[in-house]
């Protein structure tokens, strides 16, 4: 089976963080693969689903029985919200630490936990997290952000383990550096947004930035019944960075 505009037909797919950035690019793809999507996000925008305002910091039950009440269930979550920080170990204060480990890893949870009842009924059930080349990559001035990243690794790990005998798969996508809005916001607050970009750049193998929909393709992929082999693993979408160790030019 190839991945084709109509790999996903018939599928209801949940989509955390799906306002902005890679959660809207995976709403984008899923709906054109044919799944009928609910977008879950602080702002969820006007995109191609069922919109609905939700914060991962509390309870999801709501949110997740909305988009099963109108679509007839799910079958798909992808956990796509998170928040990043810049900073060393020392310079991140405990409320940071706090805020960034709520929404990247315990938001996981609880959309997991609101979704699993729908997710056990379904066909062709499967979670897919988003996670980062931070999990596994040494990145200087991003420790709380590698730590949520990390755990989310892990955590994807034994969930996996948990699901597998109940049929429910799921894994992760683990991004390099993403063209997305925050990493915009961020390049404009330095003094050479454009030599820094060009360094974010850089710093892919491929010389290049990741888009959002190449992280989303990948998500795609996981979330389509063709990979119904896969789980427990996480899938690098980085250009290279994670693998190949190329000789300074």
């Amino acid at each position: 089976m190839t991945l084709t505009s109509g790999d996903l037909d018939g599928l209801v797919a949940a989509i955390t963080g799906g306002g902005s950035g890679i959660g809207a690019a995976c709403a984008r793809r899923l709906a054109a693969a044919g799944a009928k999507v609910g977008i879950l996000d602080l702002n969820p925008g006007n995109g191609p689903g069922l919109a609905i305002a939700a914060d991962v910091t509390g309870p999801l039950d709501a949110a997740m029985a909305e988009v099963a009440g109108a679509f007839g269930g799910i079958d798909i979550l992808v956990n796509s919200a998170g928040i990043s920080a810049v900073g060393t170990v020392e310079e991140n204060d405990d409320a940071e630490w706090a805020s960034v480990l709520d929404v990247n890893v315990i938001g996981v949870a609880r959309a997991s936990r609101a979704a699993l009842p729908y997710l056990r009924r379904s066909r062709s059930p499967v979670i897919v997290n988003l996670s980062s080349i931070a999990a596994d990559a040494g990145l200087v001035q991003r420790a709380v952000y590698s730590a949520s990243k990390g755990a989310v690794h892990a955590l994807t790990l034994a969930m996996a383990a948990d699901l597998v005998g109940e049929g429910i798969r799921v894994c992760c996508v683990a991004p390099g550096t993403v063209d997305t809005p925050w990493v915009a916001r961020l390049l404009a607050r330095t003094e050479d947004p454009e030599g820094e970009r060009e360094r974010l750049a850089a710093r892919q193998p491929t010389g290049r930035l990741v888009t959002a929909d190449q992280v989303a393709a990948a998500v795609q992929y996981l979330a389509s019944p063709a990979s119904g082999a896969t789980t427990g693993m996480s899938l690098a979408v980085d250009g290279g960075m994670s693998g190949l160790r190329l000789p300074r030019s």
